[in-house]
């Protein structure tokens, strides 16, 4: 007890986080109890001290004091008493809002305007890219320099010339299951040589493209944006921002060019590989001709079957480029931050080509194309 009647604490001994557990329960109830003038503490028998001790006696002075008492520490290293002195009297408060219910107009409304401000934020960031890689080009083609051809044609060579085999399969076997289901439905009807029709304007308009533009979102699409995920965690774009060089011209441009050459190339191997499937097939099933099918093949389709489904492929191939380069850019410093964002990249990629391609088909059919 101090000379005036106040109160003293005796504290000794190791004051770690694996050592003050037995002590929480004590200091509770002192803190809950009402102090009698000046309080002192003296620290002259800890011999260790460790931020979850330092905060335990900062808490303990924060308790006495506020009650209108006057706190003062006695004894105790250096180092001990500027520990404790750092720490801040109070814990800071939550932020306002965090983990309350909230009314019912808030719980429903506030996850969608999370979403159109997310939304927003990823469209600035698409045209940002945008524009800089467009400008970035013009820019060196004003200078007589343009974008690196090895880059371009590594690009090509890993998005389009890798891809050939999974897409040659994929639509060899869509084209097939294609003609197999006409040709059963048909059949009723007498009408199974109409199946040449049915492949040939759905496969050129819309599944051709479609499909292909979907393997590319989920194999090249998510390999961008590992790769300037990775980037980005190991601070590489910021050290080529350092150097005076444009992270989107040196890394998204080039992958931007390579898709918008590579998709259309898959596309057209995509409907050749898709009717020669559906030609097997018919052939096996309705036993109609290779001479029959393409008599009937090319009666069936014209040029704008053929153009429809070709003008759609660059316009995919940016918004999958686009996308993906987004989502990379966004990726932070974990493993579970580039992981999140390859699958957000994905399922995004495919949704803009989807809803492109919707678009598409509702513009060619206001032009009647």
């Amino acid at each position: 007890m101090p000379g005036d009647g106040g109160e003293r604490y005796v504290l000794a001994g190791e004051w770690r986080g694996p050592t003050i557990g037995p002590m929480l329960k004590e200091f509770e109830r002192l803190e809950r109890a009402g102090s009698r003038g000046k309080v002192e503490i003296d620290l002259s028998g800890i011999t260790g001290v460790d931020t979850a001790g330092a905060w335990l006696i900062r808490r303990l002075m924060t308790a006495k004091g506020g009650e209108g008492g006057e706190t003062a520490l006695v004894g105790g290293e250096g180092p001990i008493r500027e520990l404790i002195g750092v720490l801040p009297e109070h814990t800071p408060a939550p932020p306002a809002g965090n983990g309350a219910r909230g009314s019912l107009f808030e719980r429903l409304f506030a996850p969608v305007g999370e979403v159109m401000v997310s939304l927003g934020g990823d469209f600035y960031a698409a045209m940002h890219i945008l524009g800089s890689a467009v400008r970035g080009a013009q820019m060196k083609l004003g200078r007589g320099a343009g974008v690196s051809p090895a880059s371009v044609v590594t690009h090509i060579d890993r998005m389009g010339v890798r891809a050939v085999p999974i897409i040659v399969l994929m639509s060899f076997l869509i084209g097939a299951i294609i003609a197999q289901q006409g040709a059963f439905q048909l059949r009723y009807f007498g009408a199974e040589i109409f199946v040449v029709d049915l492949v040939g304007i759905l496969q050129l308009r819309e599944i051709g493209v479609l499909l292909t533009a979907i393997m590319i979102a989920g194999r090249s699409g998510s390999a961008i944006t590992a790769e300037i995920g990775s980037m980005k965690m190991r601070e590489e774009i910021d050290a080529l921002t350092v150097i005076g060089l444009n992270p989107v011209g040196v890394l998204i441009f080039p992958r931007l060019v390579a898709l918008t050459v590579a998709l259309p190339l898959l596309t057209i191997i995509a409907n050749f590989s898709a009717l020669f499937g559906a030609a097997v097939v018919a052939f096996a099933y309705s036993g109609i001709t290779f001479d029959t099918y393409l008599s009937r093949l090319h009666e069936a389709i014209d040029h704008t079957s053929v153009a429809s489904g070709m003008i759609k492929a660059p316009f995919m191939a940016l918004a999958i480029g686009i996308v993906a380069a987004v989502e990379g850019m966004k990726v932070g410093g974990s493993a579970e931050s580039l992981g999140q964002h390859v699958t957000t990249s994905v399922v995004k990629s495919i949704f803009a080509v989807i809803f492109m391609d919707a678009m598409f088909a509702l513009f060619y059919s206001a032009i009647d194309f």
